[in-house]
């Protein structure tokens, strides 16, 4: 009979039960902490928000944004990009640029219309959600052609929650929060909301900035620290401004990517099934 206890060796030597623990480069963990610091700022606007501290609760969405958008430029920087980064972004894109924007706004003004505020709230969080996921699931679709790159299907996330805010940062700058503002501001949060998931193409700007001439360099630092600070004076003059352009661009953005897309089926379809050119016509007798 086996017995249902091993005996007690004192002289044998421990092994780890899991195996060897690997070491992480710090080079993948940087972008990661990046992200979790963007995920930290965005749950800290709740808070704010709840708080009735409406402009710090803009501020700490902003500068979750801009986080967003330097962890994965510093992951392929730092040859740090993982499997686990891209998830954790995913996560914390639909937390930062989904739910707090929808709290934002509920706290703000959708609660004066009950529970259709409420409701708006969640379709626009929804449509993050659901826009995130199928932003994941194309990244691996091998028929995108190569100009797709410069396009999002659908306005991404971050720019959704910067955009969203719109009806807050008019309130801010001295539009008067009337009797008509929350079923104003319940329209339009759908409106975005619909336009995340829609399949409007949205310029990426991905590959701009990749090479920079050199005698542009110098008013290029000039613009850049014109703008955010331009942002840190007059910050919801500067995102009321920049998220009617965002907006207003769309069509023109559309129309780009329907002309593009036509000339490269018309490159198909010249070049045939194969993808070669058609052979030339046999000479004549």
């Amino acid at each position: 009979m086996a017995e249902p206890f091993a005996p007690f060796d004192p002289e044998r030597r421990f092994r780890p039960r899991f195996g060897r623990i690997g070491k992480v480069p710090v080079r993948v963990l940087i972008p990661n902490l990046v992200t979790l610091l963007a995920l930290c700022s965005g749950l800290t606007a709740v808070r704010l928000a709840i708080e009735s501290r409406i402009e710090l609760a803009l501020a700490a969405i902003v500068f979750a944004a801009l986080l967003d958008g330097i962890d994965g430029r510093l992951a392929r920087a730092l040859k740090g990009t993982s499997r686990f980064g891209a998830e954790l972004d995913s996560l914390a894109d639909f937390v930062n640029f989904g739910c707090v924007p929808a709290l934002i706004l509920y706290f703000w003004g959708l609660n004066e219309a009950g529970s259709f505020g409420w409701i708006a709230a969640l379709i626009y969080a929804i449509c993050a959600a659901l826009r995130l996921a199928r932003f994941n699931v194309m990244l691996d679709d091998p028929d995108k052609p190569a100009f797709a790159a410069d396009f999002f299907t659908g306005i991404p996330a971050p720019a959704g929650a910067i955009t969203v805010l719109l009806p807050v940062y008019l309130e801010l700058i001295g539009v008067p929060h009337g009797g008509v503002s929350a079923p104003i501001a319940l329209l339009y949060c759908l409106a975005i909301g619909f336009l995340m998931i829609s399949t409007v193409p949205a310029w990426s700007g991905k590959t701009i900035g990749r090479r920079i001439r050199r005698d542009m360099v110098l008013p290029l630092f000039v613009l850049v620290a014109l703008y955010f600070a331009l942002l840190a004076s007059y910050p919801w003059i500067v995102l009321s401004v920049c998220s009617i352009i965002y907006l207003a661009l769309l069509p023109i953005s559309t129309l780009r990517y329907r002309r593009l897309l036509a000339l490269d089926r018309a490159g198909r379809a010249a070049a045939g099934p194969a993808g070669e050119l058609p052979a030339p016509p046999p000479p004549h007798a």
